[in-house]
């Protein structure tokens, strides 16, 4: 019977599944996390959103997963840890990671931004074993929701972490049957690289469909006078200038490879985000706009 579960995890999206396993009334021994870093202004170390949680809720919290070796549990549930588990881990008790996908489909480090970007039209999250190949183990729950051209990559990481935790919950249910009987991946596996700059970078040669996958992210970008320019919320519209070229700027429209966008919110370099209408009257010149 699971009584004591250890904890692994260390963004935001991770402390849906630590709050879900302490309401439901398992003792967590440890929890593992990301160090402190240094974020924003000045020098000061700030702790990752899951140990804030972890001491919020009076939980021992560690950074080395070595101190899993001196701890008593009996399973142990990864939520985007950010670090590979050692063999010696995985040789002391079951690991279970909660991955945003349904593999064998996006293995890897980024599986949501990758299927929002591939314009998947579903994905979902498997409840899956550890082992040592990267996010091949055999597969114990899976939930699975559908994608549309509209969710926003918050969005999908609440929608995905609401799944996880009823994956789990399921799985636990089964009481002495839990963890027994798991399934082996079926199928051709992707890989969801992390994303970097150049992944974000909009062309605005493509499609609006695939420029407003990118803007989904939250972080898609562009340069406009030699400054970089995030487009933060946009939606494709039907009646724009049909005359308007691949990142010409019409007030708050904008040509792309096969029609035009409009702008909704957006962030100049080094200003805050604001309403693209705010942004354009503010603009000191408007002939001639163009986002390269």
């Amino acid at each position: 019977m699971i009584k004591k579960i250890a904890f692994l995890g260390t963004p935001g999206i991770s402390r849906s599944t630590l709050r879900f396993i302490v309401e439901s009334g398992y003792e967590v021994p440890i929890v593992v996390t990301g160090a402190d870093k240094k974020r924003g202004r000045g020098s000061r170390l700030t702790p990752s959103p899951v140990k804030e949680l972890a001491e919020e809720l009076g939980l021992r919290v560690e950074h080395d997963p070595r101190a899993l070796l001196e701890i008593d549990f009996d399973l142990a549930v990864v939520v985007a840890y950010g670090r590979l588990i050692s063999d010696t881990l995985l040789n002391k008790g079951l690991f279970v990671n909660l991955h945003f996908s349904l593999l064998p489909r996006w293995r890897g480090a980024a599986p949501m931004e990758r299927a929002i970007l591939a314009g998947d039209s579903e994905t979902g999250v498997c409840v899956m074993k550890l082992v040592k190949e990267l996010d091949a183990g055999p597969i114990f729950q899976v939930r699975r929701m559908p994608l549309n051209d509209e969710i926003t990559l918050e969005e999908l990481a609440g929608e995905l972490s609401k799944l996880a935790n009823e994956a789990l919950g399921a799985e636990l249910s089964l009481a002495e049957e839990a963890f027994k009987s798991p399934v082996e991946q079926v199928g051709e596996p992707t890989y969801a690289h992390k994303l970097t700059a150049d992944d974000l970078r909009i062309n605005w040669s493509a499609s609006s469909s695939e420029i407003l996958r990118k803007v989904r992210l939250g972080r898609a970008w562009t340069t406009l006078d030699a400054s970089r320019f995030k487009i933060i919320s946009a939606v494709k519209i039907s009646n724009g200038e049909a005359d308007l070229g691949p990142g010409r700027i019409s007030g708050i429209h904008a040509g792309t490879g096969d029609g035009v966008i409009e702008l909704r919110l957006v962030q100049p370099e080094n200003k805050r985000r604001m309403e693209a209408k705010e942004w354009m009257h503010g603009m000191k010149h408007l002939e001639d706009l163009r986002f390269i």
